[in-house]
């Protein structure tokens, strides 16, 4: 390796060049900034400045005394991907819903007066703008617009990128949702985790977060995956007078389970905060394969959001706003949401009841689902000896910033669960953490 130049940018851009060619691989060590400047003969600020370059652009990754490397593509976990699934392994790992309680696009697809829009057609389709701008509307007291996007993973990744620039501070929930994860290490921006209890985000941990300099907070205001806790309306004032503190912060609400959650939503953005976004996606009532959400923003965060999704360019098909209109607007799909609503309940609840009568405690009745399982042993050792068993889990720490977080919480998903797999469950976990207890002592 043989890193040239005078000059901040000369010397990054040497570094890029090595990295495009493959001299310089994945996690490769950079030189400590003393040896380097002393070998190129400049001053030591001036390789601080190129290394610093390299960090914003996401070319490499500092490690605080484990110096400076290039950077890799994160290795990210993913909903219903690498849990093990196959033979006769029962899925309490997916986060999928019950293809049962979703309802038939296709048939959706084939009414109406979808017309083969062509480029330069309006990217919302006007009555799926309607039927979102009355349904924001019972929780949004102030102007707002509405948008559509590839999803809430994609509507929350505009959303930041839009506002923030690369190594800015996010605040998001610990245990948090997968993709917020990947989201955050992709684009370059350093977690802020905050606490989650049975009640949501601790207030204590977010004012910690937002006084350590956070410049957005991503809030799943109910259902929240992994824990299916839902913010109580005492709760979410105390996160709002918080907020109301940091009126420059970016504050995202990712309603994901709004259409068929057990629990009343409750805002967490104060009046005085001037960027915010409400997001509403529809995968987990209406499939996953409909990459849609609905945004209610701020009209600063609506312009750069529709900049970036204008029709010609990445606007969010008209076919899929099209489904998703015709299934919102129907009845019988209404009616199958009231049912959705009352089976995830009743499920996460079943599996609940039967972990108590096991002795396996969760703190609180969880929304969604998802049901989150505190053990007193290690959960990856739970995890392999329930697959053994025949069940697939997660264990906690995939849920984290912090590979080191939560050793002892496995996820587990409650969407499909029966009552004979719930007690086999219950009875399964009991056995495989007194057998791991028993090791251990």
């Amino acid at each position: 390796m043989r890193i040239r130049g005078t000059t901040a940018a000369e010397i990054a851009g040497s570094v890029r060049d090595q990295v495009a060619s493959g001299e310089l691989a994945p996690q490769s060590s950079l030189p400590p900034v003393r040896a380097l400047a002393a070998e190129l003969g400049v001053n030591r600020n001036t390789v601080a400045l190129a290394y610093r370059r390299l960090v914003e652009a996401g070319v490499a990754e500092t490690r605080g005394r484990g110096g400076t490397v290039v950077a890799a593509v994160p290795q990210l976990a993913r909903e219903g991907v690498g849990v093990g699934v196959g033979g006769d392994r029962i899925d309490l790992a997916s986060g999928n819903p019950d293809p049962e309680l979703l309802p038939d696009t296709l048939a959706a697809a084939r009414r109406g007066d979808y017309n083969r829009p062509l480029y330069g057609v309006p990217a919302v389709d006007a009555g799926l703008d309607a039927w979102a701008r009355a349904d924001f509307a019972e929780d949004i007291d102030r102007p707002f617009r509405t948008l559509v996007t590839h999803g809430a993973v994609d509507a929350t990744e505009r959303l930041l990128d839009s506002h923030l620039t690369r190594g800015d501070l996010v605040a998001i929930e610990d245990p948090c949702f997968l993709a917020s994860i990947g989201t955050l290490r992709l684009s370059g921006y350093r977690s802020a985790p905050v606490r989650v209890d049975g009640a949501g985000m601790r207030p204590d941990a977010l004012r910690a977060a937002l006084e350590a300099g956070a410049r957005a907070v991503v809030c799943t205001p109910r259902a929240h995956n992994p824990t299916g806790a839902s913010l109580t309306a005492e709760r979410a004032a105390d996160l709002r007078a918080i907020l109301a503190e940091h009126p420059q912060v970016l504050v995202i609400e990712d309603d994901h389970f709004s259409a068929v959650s057990a629990r009343p939503y409750h805002r967490i953005t104060p009046p005085s905060s001037a960027r915010w976004a409400l997001v509403r996606s529809v995968s987990k009532f209406l499939g996953p394969d409909l990459r849609l959400a609905l945004v209610a923003a701020d009209a600063e965060s609506t312009v750069h959001l529709e900049a970036r999704l204008s029709a010609g360019t990445t606007w969010v098909s008209r076919l899929l706003q099209h489904i998703a209109r015709e299934l919102l607007l129907d009845p019988r799909v209404h009616e199958l949401h009231e049912r959705a609503r009352e089976v995830y309940a009743r499920r996460s609840g079943l599996l609940v009841e039967r972990l108590h009568a096991q002795g396996i405690e969760v703190p609180h009745r969880p929304d969604g689902l998802n049901v989150w399982v505190q053990l007193d042993v290690d959960a990856r050792a739970a995890v392999a000896a329930l697959a053994q068993r025949g069940w697939a889990v997660r264990p906690g720490h995939l849920f984290s910033p912090d590979p080191a977080a939560h050793p002892g919480s496995i996820r587990v998903t409650s969407a499909t669960v029966t009552e004979p797999q719930a007690q086999a469950f219950a009875a399964d976990l009991a056995s495989v953490v007194a057998e791991l207890r028993s090791s251990a002592g």
